[in-house]
């Protein structure tokens, strides 16, 4: 399938989502959400992709939304019913039952960073710089920003990034737990496949029901989540890989899942 403002490649179990808008610093245009769109169905019906990679170029992983996008916007309306496309292309993202890793170079803004708050796992480059900035053009993050980033990083940054509208770098970022690893630029992408081949040896069962216990849990009083985690956990154990798994631990060798 041809696409222009993405590039989609599956290799082997693993499937790589590349932004590419070079000459708009890959921000995101209705074009690119729609084609998102159809790259994430691909991966939900395909039972060989185990893991998914998210990046975008040198200097650019995303500015936020494409601003000539946003000039046709001209009334709430419009703009509420942008913005509900943007998150809901997020959110199906964060849904679906594989990993997702962000790999991070050069600039995360604005719906950048909160397209990188929608993935499982953020690895950057020490060029990675994050920031929400709307505050300077009479705005808010509205994509998620002003609520997943302070269930992620705290009310206190999360307010500081908000209202100031300042970047951070990579190793603040990496200080506050917005990243998982800081790494030379030229080793990241190396970095980000080998966690992607380490996730791809896990058993995609367990990893989709890991997601939804964590994610779902989240939202729920600590009471509740440990008795949804136990029914996720239960659940496994109708699954011929955690039978696998047990099998072969006891039988000292390396277990051969299968997704079933």
């Amino acid at each position: 399938m041809a696409f222009n403002s993405i590039i989609y490649v599956k290799e082997g179990s693993i499937a790589k989502i590349t932004l590419n808008r070079p000459k708009q610093m890959n921000s995101l245009s209705r074009e690119l959400i729609a084609e998102l769109n159809t790259a994430i169905n691909l991966i939900g019906k395909d039972n060989e992709i185990k893991v998914v990679i998210i990046c975008g170029s040198e200097k650019f992983f995303c500015v936020g939304a494409d601003l000539k996008d946003l000039a046709a916007v001209i009334s709430p309306e419009e703009a509420y019913q942008f913005l509900k496309n943007v998150y809901t292309s997020f959110v199906r993202l964060e849904k679906l039952d594989k990993p997702v890793l962000a790999a991070i170079s050069g600039l995360a803004l604005g719906g950048g960073l909160e397209l990188a708050l929608a993935c499982d796992l953020r690895i950057c480059s020490t060029t990675a710089s994050f920031g929400v900035p709307e505050i300077a053009l009479g705005a808010i993050p509205a994509a998620g920003g002003t609520q997943k980033l302070p269930r992620l990083i705290g009310i206190t940054k999360a307010t500081e990034m908000v209202l100031t509208g300042q970047p951070i770098n990579a190793d603040e970022a990496y200080r506050i737990g917005l990243v998982n690893a800081v790494v030379p630029g030229e080793r990241m992408m190396e970095e980000v496949s080998k966690m992607a081949d380490q996730l791809a040896s896990k058993p995609p069962l367990a990893l989709g029901v890991a997601k939804s216990a964590m994610k779902t849990g989240m939202n729920m009083d600590l009471e509740s989540a440990i008795e949804f985690e136990r029914r996720c956990a239960a659940f496994l154990f109708s699954t011929e890989d955690l039978k696998e798994g047990i099998k072969a631990f006891v039988e000292r060798r390396k277990p051969s899942f299968t997704g079933k």
